[in-house]
């Protein structure tokens, strides 16, 4: 793979001038270079930035390879947009496609396909005005969310309701935020963990699973991922990897994670979020463009478990890809 000329693309820095917007900025700003320095010894490398000229960008950059860490313009399938560019062009990309990326960010629409395909995941019901009548089968406590954000965009303390009255206030003041739909669902009381996984196919690699722990947050936060714990209690946070599992548990949390993984379609790494309630998992959602910030990101945290450097783990992830793509390749010339 050496003499590979790879495009590390970044968004351009998001003017919402907020705590979520600053915070995002920051993430992407140290996930770039940090991901630049653990390629540049190998691989020659351009930054590239998406903006209105990100197809002429892209056209010349002579680049045989993207690593993409792009989240898009705007728009409920806006994950979509840089892939299905570049898919246009034909120029080769690091993880999932065009179709994975729109499923998985909008979160009702992959809640759909799991349970399609026989995955289970908490009851739910989307919201697209606040009209709707309230599905009688939902059991309260119920969490709200906007269905088409990250980085618990959106996520606080008072998105756990108890009550109607308070569920159609929530998803009122979240679609005025918020593009809908807003996505309402059963609030899973139980342990939470996180599974990463690299690669494809029967060879991907399920990293030590990690669970989070919020007993040490201050009850004003709330004990679960909201936004301020994700961006501003991280150390006050606790995170087990490996968590803590009899083998029983340790198997059905992977089989459930892997089967959450190929029902999208992912390619080469997702993060897959997932609540263990007695002994039943439920899958929350499916992260395919995970964060790779060192440090802070919860998949350079598992594969640091694993005893994979994030050097080590940037570099297994640009590789899984070009297999994946010459593997492509050999059908299309092969038939096979």
């Amino acid at each position: 793979m050496l003499n590979y000329k790879i495009g590390i693309l970044v968004d351009k820095p998001s003017e919402k001038n907020d705590t979520e917007g600053n915070s995002a900025n920051q993430q992407k700003q140290i996930t770039a270079e940090k991901i630049k320095e653990a390629l540049c010894e190998d691989y020659e490398l351009s930054k590239i930035t998406a903006d209105k000229k990100i197809i002429e960008k892209l056209r010349n950059s002579d680049v045989d390879i993207v690593f993409n860490l792009s989240t898009g313009v705007r728009g409920g399938s806006r994950q979509s947009q840089i892939p299905a560019i570049m898919e246009m062009i034909g120029i080769p990309y690091v993880g999932s496609g065009v179709l994975t990326h729109a499923m998985a960010l909008n979160k009702a629409v992959a809640k759909k396909m799991f349970l399609y395909h026989n995955v289970l995941t908490p009851r739910f019901q989307v919201f697209a005005t606040g009209k709707e009548e309230i599905d009688t089968d939902l059991n309260f406590p119920i969490i709200v969310k906007p269905a088409c954000e990250g980085s618990g965009f959106g996520i606080h303390k008072d998105s756990v309701v108890n009550d109607k009255e308070s569920l159609l206030k929530k998803v009122e003041e979240l679609l005025k935020e918020y593009r809908p739909p807003i996505l309402a669902e059963e609030f899973i009381k139980g342990r939470e963990f996180t599974v990463g996984i690299i690669g494809n196919g029967d060879k991907k690699r399920i990293l030590p699973i990690m669970e989070i722990d919020f007993k040490d947050i201050p009850e004003e936060y709330g004990k679960f991922y909201t936004f301020e714990v994700k961006s501003e209690l991280g150390d006050q946070t606790r995170y087990y990897c490996p968590a803590s599992l009899n083998k029983e548990q340790e198997k059905s949390i992977k089989k459930i994670a892997s089967k959450a993984f190929d029902s999208l379609g992912c390619r080469d790494l997702a993060r897959i979020d997932i609540i263990l309630k007695g002994g039943t998992p439920y899958v929350i959602e499916v992260n395919s463009l995970p964060g790779l910030q060192p440090v802070y990101s919860d998949l350079p945290k598992m594969a640091d478990a694993a005893g994979i450097s994030y050097k080590a783990l940037i570099n297994r992830i640009l590789e899984e890809s070009v297999k994946r793509i010459k593997s492509k390749e050999r059908r299309a010339v092969y038939g096979r």
